[in-house]
């Protein structure tokens, strides 16, 4: 009989995270954490909860955005402003917590305690992470900050969308941006403690985090010269880089990156090798500037084919290429599945597919445990800090918990 498979240590198994956060940047960030092993203590407002519960019912009733940031978290309902579960909130983090991470309104933390002061004289080893919209400091500290508004503010809907409009990006990118530099603060905030004891204030805004992703369209624009051109789902500057159709209505993706791609493009893939030396079309930037006139020549050539085919010629030329999917081509995407990306999660519903986290291998190693219901560990987490069947029962009569 083989001996029984030991459970996988996961890097952050014995770490514990309080996180006061709703919508998606903070809880991003601490799902990673949670993938990773941590225990996530998520403090959750009594009877509403993280208000990206109600944002839709796409998920056999639960909202799509909750399920995809909070698996295997725990949930504790208080209510903060009452004296009671503010001071309950103090003793976790007093007595449990190893991270706290937040996102509420700017200036709420504090008020509740939980400010960096405070908290680095009460407990040095304690690393803090607060996410806001424009950081803790400046003239726009006191702003309201979300995705959509955050998008226009790092310029990133000046270079997105066509060029008679801007668009804005399909999913929060800007929350999605500051979660993942939330994370990788934290892990080097924790990789730090771990060998000199003392933790670490790490002041993460929406807004910087997207400037930082913005690089490319920026230095493009350096020192005055004008933005790359909005151009929908074409690249701004590389041509041909984007979707074509083709003769059976759908669309191929396709990019070329280097001069070399070009003359491999025109006689493999469209079947006209004297046009790599048309003048119009030999450099890059006489392509781009001439995208009308060659986009008319590529959809003419490929009018006449199906997207297997085009593909075909573009796998034979090493041109590289994509599939413009769907939502519902990406869940039964091959590559996808040939790689065993999807697990498994339960949840309040039953059972959810779920992506294994990039980059984490499909055996076991990140933590993929259920959704919780709103407080679901309440009893358990304030018996863990010594209270009784009658002391939680006082707190639920006044609907602290």
């Amino acid at each position: 009989m083989n001996p029984p498979t030991a459970a996988p240590l996961r890097p952050l198994q014995g770490t514990t995270v309080v996180t006061l956060e709703h919508a998606i940047a903070a809880p991003y960030a601490t799902r990673q954490l949670a993938d990773l092993g941590a225990r996530v203590i998520k403090i959750e407002r009594p009877g509403s909860g993280d208000f990206a519960r109600g944002y839709d019912d796409r998920v056999k009733g639960l909202s799509s955005h909750f399920v995809w940031t909070n698996r295997s978290k725990e949930s504790l309902t208080l209510d903060l402003k009452h004296p009671e579960g503010a001071a309950i909130l103090r003793r976790l983090v007093h007595e449990k917590a190893d991270i706290v991470v937040q996102n509420l309104a700017p200036g709420a933390a504090a008020r509740l305690g939980l400010g960096w002061d405070r908290l680095s004289a009460d407990k040095p080893g304690l690393i803090l992470c607060d996410i806001s919209g424009y950081g803790g400091d400046g003239p726009y500290r006191d702003k309201k900050a979300y995705d959509l508004l955050i998008q226009s503010e790092a310029g990133y809907l000046s270079v997105t969308g066509s060029a008679e409009a801007p668009a804005k990006s399909g999913n929060s990118i800007a929350d999605i941006a500051a979660g993942m530099f939330a994370y990788s603060n934290i892990l080097a905030a924790e990789l730090e403690r771990r060998s000199s004891g003392r933790g670490r204030h790490i002041d993460v805004s929406m807004l910087e985090s997207l400037v930082e992703w913005m690089g490319f369209p920026m230095y493009y624009a350096f020192d005055g010269a004008p933005p790359p051109p909005r151009a929908g789902a074409s690249h701004a500057t590389i041509y041909p880089y984007g979707p074509f159709a083709v003769g059976d209505g759908s669309s191929v993706m396709l990019g070329l990156q280097n001069e070399r791609e070009w003359p491999a493009f025109c006689s493999v893939v469209l079947r006209q090798p004297a046009l790599a030396q048309d003048p119009r079309f030999r450099r890059n930037a006489g392509r781009s500037a001439a995208r009308d006139a060659l986009r008319a020549i590529i959809e003419a050539c490929f009018a006449e084919l199906d997207a297997a085919q085009v593909t075909e010629r573009l796998d034979a030329a090493r041109i590289a290429n994509a599939s413009v999917n769907t939502m519902a081509d990406v869940w039964v995407h091959p590559q996808l599945r040939a790689r065993r990306r999807w697990s498994e999660v339960d949840s309040p519903v039953g059972p959810l597919p779920a992506l294994v986290p990039p980059g984490l291998a499909a055996d076991g190693l990140p933590r993929m445990d259920p959704l919780p219901s709103l407080g679901q560990q309440t009893d358990a987490i304030l018996r863990e800090l010594g209270l009784s069947d009658g002391d939680i029962g006082s707190l639920r009569a006044q609907d602290v918990v």
